[in-house]
């Protein structure tokens, strides 16, 4: 049986945690939701830091936790980055990393010379830690975690600690590892933004429950769920380059069901992309819509409707071919508009951000 599945009960005074899971075996899960949600704690019950006595933990057919059957951490092929880095203030780059090899008990995955180049730390291997950035120790901290050779990569929150320009510098390097490896990671974050750019499934937990679980696309289009995004509530969609406009400086992307402009990023025709489309950046209108300095206009079925956080405002989940859209509007727009599911409109899309 492949894939993972992870069912955990486990009672604290003032917190219950209560989830069973399936989740894939390849790509990043990421486990979003606020703090003090359960989203850390079901971290440890995987790598086996708390043990849930009502536990079953098992990954591509391998029990790891059963009724009868517990795995130590210490056995458990798995790597784990903190929100802080923990690396040995002793050691060097170099050092740090020979000593994740050490735990190597199967055949290498993960080379160091492969690791190195991933995280871009070729320049750091003679310093020690105390001579690096926060989001240089967490790179070196993620090579470490690759070099155990883990059938399963556990990451806490590794850009909490880091401020926006380090979080924009570091964030190439988890996408270059999301492209590259076939190691599954499970990924813990509040932060939508991340989500958006690294994430393949996700798991929205509250109150130490998972009330929802899917495919990224689907699962932040759902209309139902009780947490919202606020104003980052929208979709991301998987596309492809498909032209550039060199004279303005935009490209055009296809997906399924259409295609949009955007802002070029600088990717080669036929590089797959991911577009993020938030609710607030698309308008609806019944004919389409000609003299406008908004870019994109598609055709779109309307397919469910719900209040949103404001009693003024409502979410509508829109259909381009195969694919979710979100858009936010006025109630009243709504009614005045006449939508209602099945209903075909024009949408307009203000902005849309290509997020590599």
């Amino acid at each position: 049986m492949t894939g993972i599945q992870a069912h955990f009960h486990l009672d604290w005074p003032g917190f219950t945690l209560d989830v069973n899971l399936e989740l894939p075996a390849r790509g990043v899960t990421a486990l979003f939701g606020p703090s003090g949600c359960g989203k850390t704690t079901l971290l440890r019950c995987i790598a086996g830091l708390e043990r849930a006595p009502q536990g079953h933990l098992r990954i591509n057919g391998d029990v790891w936790q059963s009724d009868k059957h517990w795995l130590p951490t210490h056995k458990r092929p798995l790597g784990y980055v903190f929100q802080e880095a923990s690396l040995f203030p002793h050691l060097t780059v170099m050092g740090n990393l020979r000593y994740g090899m050490r735990r190597i008990s199967q055949a290498q995955q993960v080379s160091l010379e492969q690791a190195v180049d991933l995280l871009g730390i070729a320049h750091l291997l003679e310093r020690k830690p105390a001579g690096l950035s926060g989001g240089e120790r967490q790179r070196v901290a993620i090579a470490r975690a690759l070099l155990t050779s883990p059938r399963l990569l556990l990451m806490d929150e590794p850009l909490a600690a880091l401020d926006l320009a380090r979080k924009n510098e570091f964030m190439p390097y988890l996408e270059r590892l999301h492209g590259e490896l076939d190691i599954p990671v499970i990924y813990v974050t509040h932060a939508p933004d991340e989500v958006a750019r690294l994430a393949d499934h996700i798991v929205v937990m509250e109150a130490g429950r998972a009330i929802a679980s899917g495919p990224l696309t689907e699962t932040l289009a759902r209309l139902d769920l009780p947490i919202r995004l606020g104003e980052d509530a929208g979709v991301v969609l998987d596309a492809v380059v498909a032209e550039r406009d060199a004279a303005w400086h935009l490209a055009r992307v296809t997906f399924a069901g259409g295609s949009l402009w955007v802002r070029d990023g600088g990717q080669a025709i036929g590089a797959a992309v991911r577009i993020r489309i938030l609710a607030r950046d698309v308008s609806i209108a019944l004919a389409h819509v000609t003299g406008t300095s908004i870019q994109n206009c598609l055709s779109a079925t309307v397919g469910e409707m719900a209040n949103d956080s404001h009693p003024a405002l409502s979410l509508t989940r829109l259909n381009i071919g195969p694919s979710p859209l979100l858009a936010r509007l006025t109630r009243r727009s709504a009614v005045e508009l006449g939508l209602a599911p099945g209903k075909p409109v024009w949408v307009q899309i203000k902005a849309v951000a290509l997020i590599g």
